[in-house]
């Protein structure tokens, strides 16, 4: 047997240097010596003794790539992981979906592994009652054998270990040993190869006009990131996601999430929501006069409990666009309580404000105390009955609360403002 020869220090890369560049794994997450099991099996595979040679090979054998990294990733899911989650995308889903102007609800699920997780959103909005022309799943993985085994969708009893299992005797038929999905939810979901890393992943998926997704599933990935990927995985989240779309993460991420982020729900849903109000607090002076609140009345002041506001600015004091980017700052710093105290601080001198009752609603959203947030919606909507964003979140809270009349009642109203908005 020949000698193997050692990679010599002139900066060439190594295969595992190549494998983590081109997917962003962090070494340390799964172990270097995880790494080169990997690189050592492939090696014998290919009948490359030489390290030099086997980089080599990586770089110009795209196969040989992918089948490095097949050694490497780790495809485990089970279908309706974390249940909770898709209880929160089954109403949100549905939501979006009693909107008419927005059209069919756009999901992508990248990593989708399997296909456990594309298939329980689908699964989860055709017996929330949507039919398949209502939303579009899109999913993605950079495994060619675990996209393989997603598009058969026959699965074994460990994808099944979620305790309520019913879903499993509606959707599912016996094969064997295993279990086959239904071509009813499987045609709901088109799986497809890609990197989520790479610049043409983002533009492909936003080419042909196609509009940015509503729900975005990126569960269990930033973890493995090296802090360099991970900032270019958190770039293409927000180009991917509509401004008012809903990310779902792992249980371990919501807080490594840079940027203008709040919790959607309770922090068990791990789901996240762009921080409107920040967004609305610093953007151009042309745009504010778009957004621009009519002046409450005299009778919404007195309702509201606040006195009218001076009409002049106190040296010092801030404003309400000031109050509401402090108040953002604080909440994408996971800092919500402070958030929520420095609104009601600032609240009963600032007077009645559409913008900070919903910003405040959102908070109490967060924290899970759906009371509060719905006083705040009203609140809002009392100041300004077409504030759309606050229609969907109470359209939202009712289907949490199992209030199907009362969730329709808010949507149809969010689709008139729409409709209203719509350029003729």
């Amino acid at each position: 047997m020949k000698k193997r020869h050692p990679v010599q220090s002139l900066g060439m890369p190594t295969a595992q240097d190549l494998l983590c560049r081109w997917i962003g794994l962090d070494p340390g997450t799964i172990g270097t010596a995880a790494i080169q099991r990997a690189v050592a099996t492939r090696m014998a595979a290919s009948s490359v003794e030489s390290d030099s040679e086997y980089a080599a090979l990586v770089a110009r054998d795209e196969d040989e790539r992918d089948s490095l990294v097949e050694e490497v990733v780790v495809a485990e899911s089970w279908f309706f992981r974390d249940s909770q989650v898709f209880e929160y995308v089954r109403s949100f889903a549905a939501t979006l979906a009693g909107l008419p102007s927005r059209g069919p609800v756009r999901i992508l699920s990248a990593p989708c592994a399997s296909g456990e997780e594309p298939y329980s959103a689908a699964m989860a909005l055709l017996g929330a009652g949507l039919a398949p022309e209502h939303f579009l799943i899109d999913a993605v993985d950079i495994s060619r054998v675990s996209l393989e085994r997603a598009r058969q969708a026959r699965y074994s009893a460990n994808a099944f270990r979620n305790a309520d299992a019913s879903f499993r005797d509606r959707w599912f038929r016996r094969l064997g040993g295993g279990m086959v999905l239904d071509e009813s939810v499987r045609s709901c979901v088109h799986f497809a190869w890609g990197n989520l890393l790479e610049e043409s992943f983002v533009a492909e998926s936003l080419s042909a006009g196609r509009a940015p997704y509503d729900i975005l599933f990126c569960r269990n990935l930033l973890i493995y990131l090296t802090p360099a990927a991970r900032a270019l995985m958190e770039d293409a989240i927000q180009r991917l996601l509509k401004p008012d779309g809903l990310l779902v993460l792992g249980a371990a991420e919501p807080p490594i999430m840079k940027g203008n982020w709040i919790a959607a729900g309770s922090g068990s849903v791990f789901a996240l929501r762009r921080g409107v109000p920040t967004a609305v607090a610093r953007q151009d002076p042309a745009s504010h006069a778009r957004h621009a609140r009519p002046a409450a009345t005299p009778a919404a002041r007195v309702a509201l409990a606040a006195p009218v506001p001076s009409a002049g600015v106190e040296p010092g004091v801030p404003s309400l666009d000031e109050v509401l980017s402090q108040a953002g700052d604080l909440a994408n710093a996971r800092r919500h309580s402070e958030a929520l105290s420095l609104c009601e601080a600032h609240q009963r001198r600032l007077g009645p404000a559409a913008e900070l009752f919903f910003f405040m609603g959102m908070l109490h959203q967060s924290a899970g105390d759906l009371d509060r947030a719905e006083g705040c919606f009203h609140k809002t909507l009392y100041l300004e009955a077409s504030h759309e964003e606050a229609l969907l979140s109470l359209a939202l809270l009712a289907a949490q609360r199992g209030d199907a009349p009362m969730a329709e009642k808010y949507r149809q109203s969010s689709a008139r403002v729409l409709s209203r908005k719509a350029p003729s």
